[in-house]
Protein backbone atom coordinates (compact mmCIF):
# COMPACT_ATOMS: atom_id res chain seq x y z
CA UNK A 1 0.00 0.00 0.00
CA UNK A 2 1.09 3.28 -0.60
CA UNK A 3 1.35 6.33 1.99
CA UNK A 4 -1.59 7.90 0.38
CA UNK A 5 -3.28 4.55 0.66
CA UNK A 6 -2.96 3.98 4.30
CA UNK A 7 -3.85 7.63 5.02
CA UNK A 8 -6.91 6.71 3.24
CA UNK A 9 -7.92 3.92 5.97
CA UNK A 10 -8.51 6.63 8.65
CA UNK A 11 -11.47 6.33 10.10
CA UNK A 12 -12.72 3.56 7.61
CA UNK A 13 -11.12 0.18 8.60
CA UNK A 14 -11.58 -0.71 12.40
CA UNK A 15 -9.45 -4.07 12.36
CA UNK A 16 -8.14 -6.86 10.86
CA UNK A 17 -8.37 -10.39 10.86
CA UNK A 18 -5.62 -13.03 9.94
CA UNK A 19 -5.90 -15.96 7.69
CA UNK A 20 -7.54 -18.72 9.12
CA UNK A 21 -9.24 -16.61 12.35
CA UNK A 22 -12.70 -17.65 12.73
CA UNK A 23 -15.69 -15.05 12.01
CA UNK A 24 -19.34 -15.41 13.30
CA UNK A 25 -21.28 -14.20 10.03
CA UNK A 26 -23.95 -11.93 11.11
CA UNK A 27 -25.52 -10.33 7.90
CA UNK A 28 -24.49 -10.20 4.13
CA UNK A 29 -25.45 -7.45 2.44
CA UNK A 30 -24.18 -7.60 -1.88
CA UNK A 31 -20.22 -8.14 -1.57
CA UNK A 32 -20.01 -7.27 1.62
CA UNK A 33 -20.71 -9.24 5.26
CA UNK A 34 -20.81 -8.11 8.66
CA UNK A 35 -19.04 -10.62 10.83
CA UNK A 36 -18.10 -11.06 14.06
CA UNK A 37 -13.98 -11.38 15.25
CA UNK A 38 -14.24 -13.60 17.63
CA UNK A 39 -11.11 -13.77 19.07
CA UNK A 40 -11.19 -10.00 19.48
CA UNK A 41 -12.78 -9.49 22.48
CA UNK A 42 -14.79 -6.02 22.50
CA UNK A 43 -18.01 -4.49 24.32
CA UNK A 44 -19.64 -4.19 20.88
CA UNK A 45 -20.36 -7.19 20.75
CA UNK A 46 -20.37 -9.83 23.24
CA UNK A 47 -19.53 -12.69 20.11
CA UNK A 48 -16.68 -10.27 18.92
CA UNK A 49 -15.32 -7.55 17.53
CA UNK A 50 -18.40 -6.70 15.07
CA UNK A 51 -16.78 -5.27 11.48
CA UNK A 52 -17.23 -5.68 7.60
CA UNK A 53 -15.37 -7.67 5.16
CA UNK A 54 -15.95 -8.18 1.34
CA UNK A 55 -17.47 -11.67 0.96
CA UNK A 56 -14.81 -13.04 -1.41
CA UNK A 57 -12.55 -13.31 1.67
CA UNK A 58 -14.79 -15.72 3.32
CA UNK A 59 -15.08 -19.37 3.00
CA UNK A 60 -17.01 -22.09 4.44
CA UNK A 61 -14.64 -24.71 3.88
CA UNK A 62 -11.26 -25.36 6.83
CA UNK A 63 -7.98 -26.05 6.55
CA UNK A 64 -7.42 -29.66 6.69
CA UNK A 65 -7.08 -31.13 10.14
CA UNK A 66 -4.01 -31.86 11.98
CA UNK A 67 -3.49 -32.28 15.60
CA UNK A 68 -0.46 -30.18 15.53
CA UNK A 69 -0.76 -26.53 15.03
CA UNK A 70 2.08 -23.77 14.12
CA UNK A 71 2.34 -20.35 14.36
CA UNK A 72 3.77 -18.08 12.32
CA UNK A 73 7.10 -16.27 14.45
CA UNK A 74 8.87 -14.01 11.68
CA UNK A 75 7.12 -10.71 11.02
CA UNK A 76 5.53 -11.69 7.78
CA UNK A 77 5.91 -15.26 5.98
CA UNK A 78 5.05 -16.92 2.57
CA UNK A 79 2.89 -19.83 1.70
CA UNK A 80 3.67 -21.53 -1.53
CA UNK A 81 2.00 -23.88 -3.62
CA UNK A 82 4.13 -24.43 -7.09
CA UNK A 83 3.25 -20.67 -8.86
CA UNK A 84 1.31 -19.33 -6.12
CA UNK A 85 2.29 -17.13 -3.43
CA UNK A 86 0.55 -15.62 -0.21
CA UNK A 87 2.46 -13.37 2.39
CA UNK A 88 0.99 -13.93 5.94
CA UNK A 89 1.49 -12.41 9.43
CA UNK A 90 3.24 -12.85 12.37
CA UNK A 91 0.68 -14.69 14.76
CA UNK A 92 -1.60 -16.68 11.81
CA UNK A 93 -1.89 -20.14 13.22
CA UNK A 94 -2.12 -23.09 10.62
CA UNK A 95 -2.31 -26.93 10.84
CA UNK A 96 0.94 -28.21 10.27
CA UNK A 97 0.43 -31.81 7.72
CA UNK A 98 3.89 -32.84 7.07
CA UNK A 99 7.12 -31.89 6.36
CA UNK A 100 9.36 -31.54 3.45
CA UNK A 101 13.07 -30.20 3.21
CA UNK A 102 13.58 -26.69 5.72
CA UNK A 103 9.79 -26.58 4.80
CA UNK A 104 6.72 -27.19 6.80
CA UNK A 105 3.50 -28.42 5.17
CA UNK A 106 0.33 -26.34 6.15
CA UNK A 107 -2.92 -26.63 5.66
CA UNK A 108 -5.12 -23.40 4.89
CA UNK A 109 -8.85 -22.57 4.44
CA UNK A 110 -10.28 -23.43 1.24
CA UNK A 111 -8.94 -27.00 1.90
CA UNK A 112 -5.74 -26.87 0.00
CA UNK A 113 -1.62 -27.81 1.44
CA UNK A 114 1.12 -24.91 1.38
CA UNK A 115 4.57 -25.03 2.09
CA UNK A 116 6.05 -21.91 4.79
CA UNK A 117 9.99 -22.46 5.64
CA UNK A 118 9.88 -23.70 9.02
CA UNK A 119 12.66 -21.21 10.75
CA UNK A 120 9.40 -18.57 9.78
CA UNK A 121 7.22 -20.90 12.55
CA UNK A 122 6.71 -22.69 15.86
CA UNK A 123 4.61 -24.70 17.48
CA UNK A 124 4.10 -22.69 20.27
CA UNK A 125 3.00 -19.78 21.85
CA UNK A 126 6.19 -18.11 23.89
CA UNK A 127 5.75 -18.18 27.40
CA UNK A 128 3.54 -14.35 28.68
CA UNK A 129 6.55 -12.59 30.35
CA UNK A 130 7.52 -9.61 31.19
CA UNK A 131 10.65 -9.68 28.77
CA UNK A 132 8.66 -11.80 26.48
CA UNK A 133 6.67 -9.22 25.44
CA UNK A 134 8.53 -6.84 25.12
CA UNK A 135 11.11 -8.76 23.22
CA UNK A 136 7.95 -9.25 20.86
CA UNK A 137 7.31 -6.21 20.56
CA UNK A 138 10.72 -5.03 19.17
CA UNK A 139 10.95 -7.24 16.76
CA UNK A 140 8.29 -4.82 15.04
CA UNK A 141 10.80 -1.23 15.71
CA UNK A 142 10.72 0.73 12.37
CA UNK A 143 7.30 -0.77 11.08
CA UNK A 144 5.30 1.81 9.74
CA UNK A 145 1.58 2.70 11.89
CA UNK A 146 -1.59 1.00 9.67
CA UNK A 147 -4.60 2.59 11.18
CA UNK A 148 -6.57 -0.08 12.30
CA UNK A 149 -3.41 -2.64 11.94
CA UNK A 150 -3.45 -5.51 14.08
CA UNK A 151 -1.02 -7.66 12.03
CA UNK A 152 3.06 -7.36 10.57
CA UNK A 153 1.84 -5.27 7.72
CA UNK A 154 1.07 -2.88 10.27
CA UNK A 155 -0.24 -2.03 13.39
CA UNK A 156 -2.16 0.81 15.44
CA UNK A 157 -0.99 1.14 19.10
CA UNK A 158 -4.10 -1.26 20.13
CA UNK A 159 -3.01 -3.48 17.45
CA UNK A 160 0.47 -3.65 18.75
CA UNK A 161 -0.57 -4.82 21.74
CA UNK A 162 -3.79 -7.25 21.25
CA UNK A 163 -1.38 -9.09 18.92
CA UNK A 164 1.59 -9.47 20.78
CA UNK A 165 -0.25 -10.34 24.02
CA UNK A 166 -2.21 -13.11 22.10
CA UNK A 167 0.72 -14.53 20.19
CA UNK A 168 2.30 -15.32 23.94
CA UNK A 169 -1.55 -16.86 24.97
CA UNK A 170 -3.31 -13.68 26.68
CA UNK A 171 -5.76 -12.63 25.74
CA UNK A 172 -6.48 -9.13 26.26
CA UNK A 173 -9.19 -6.18 24.40
CA UNK A 174 -8.94 -5.00 20.82
CA UNK A 175 -9.74 -1.34 21.39
CA UNK A 176 -7.77 0.97 24.23
CA UNK A 177 -10.33 2.31 26.40
CA UNK A 178 -11.76 -1.65 27.34
CA UNK A 179 -7.97 -2.27 27.31
CA UNK A 180 -7.50 0.30 30.36
CA UNK A 181 -10.28 -1.32 32.21
CA UNK A 182 -9.07 -4.87 31.91
CA UNK A 183 -6.32 -6.55 33.55
CA UNK A 184 -5.24 -5.25 37.35
CA UNK A 185 -4.31 -1.51 37.78
CA UNK A 186 -0.76 -0.76 39.05
CA UNK A 187 1.11 2.81 39.84
CA UNK A 188 3.79 4.53 37.59
CA UNK A 189 6.31 3.94 40.63
CA UNK A 190 5.62 0.06 40.34
CA UNK A 191 5.83 -0.80 36.24
CA UNK A 192 7.48 -3.29 35.29
CA UNK A 193 7.73 -4.70 31.63
CA UNK A 194 5.05 -6.04 29.90
CA UNK A 195 3.03 -3.35 31.68
CA UNK A 196 0.25 -1.40 29.70
CA UNK A 197 0.09 2.47 29.76
CA UNK A 198 -2.87 4.40 29.12
CA UNK A 199 -3.92 8.10 27.81
CA UNK A 200 -6.81 9.36 28.56
CA UNK A 201 -9.03 12.44 27.13
CA UNK A 202 -12.39 13.63 28.57
CA UNK A 203 -12.65 9.90 30.49
CA UNK A 204 -11.75 7.92 27.30
CA UNK A 205 -8.57 5.83 27.10
CA UNK A 206 -7.31 6.90 23.50
CA UNK A 207 -3.50 5.84 23.25
CA UNK A 208 -1.88 2.60 24.82
CA UNK A 209 1.82 1.57 25.02
CA UNK A 210 3.90 -0.75 26.38
CA UNK A 211 6.37 0.26 29.05
CA UNK A 212 9.87 -1.58 28.48
CA UNK A 213 11.92 -0.86 31.33
CA UNK A 214 14.00 2.10 32.72
CA UNK A 215 11.24 4.41 32.05
CA UNK A 216 11.04 3.62 28.30
CA UNK A 217 7.68 2.35 26.36
CA UNK A 218 7.41 0.83 22.76
CA UNK A 219 4.67 2.51 20.93
CA UNK A 220 2.93 2.43 17.85
CA UNK A 221 1.72 6.33 17.77
CA UNK A 222 0.47 7.57 14.67
CA UNK A 223 0.30 7.63 10.82
CA UNK A 224 3.28 8.71 9.36
CA UNK A 225 5.52 7.43 12.19
CA UNK A 226 6.84 4.03 12.93
CA UNK A 227 6.68 1.59 16.10
CA UNK A 228 9.45 3.22 18.43
CA UNK A 229 10.84 2.89 21.95
CA UNK A 230 10.96 5.96 23.78
CA UNK A 231 11.33 7.65 26.65
CA UNK A 232 7.65 8.00 28.63
CA UNK A 233 8.28 11.33 29.54
CA UNK A 234 9.37 12.78 26.57
CA UNK A 235 6.07 11.61 24.61
CA UNK A 236 4.35 14.25 23.22
CA UNK A 237 1.01 13.39 25.00
CA UNK A 238 2.63 12.77 28.50
CA UNK A 239 -0.01 14.74 29.74
CA UNK A 240 -2.81 12.44 29.40
CA UNK A 241 -1.03 9.90 31.14
CA UNK A 242 -4.09 8.24 32.81
CA UNK A 243 -3.40 4.29 34.32
CA UNK A 244 -1.31 1.68 34.25
CA UNK A 245 -2.83 -2.04 33.87
CA UNK A 246 -1.10 -5.48 34.27
CA UNK A 247 -1.92 -8.64 32.11
CA UNK A 248 1.12 -10.53 33.48
CA UNK A 249 1.08 -12.74 36.28
CA UNK A 250 4.20 -12.13 38.29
Amino acid sequence: MSSADKVGLIGRLDTQALLGEEVLVLQITGEWAQVAVRDQPSPLDVRGYPVWIPVRQLTASPPPRSDTSVVVTAPTAWLRSGATSLEVSFGTWLPLLGRQGGADVVGVPGGSRMSIDAQSVGTAPVAGSGSAIVAGARTFLGLPYLWGGTSGFGYDCTGLVYLIFKAHGITVPRDSDPQSRAGVAVSRADLQPGDLIFFSAHGTAYHVAIYSGAGMVIDSPSPGYPVEEVALALMPNVADLSAQRRFLTR
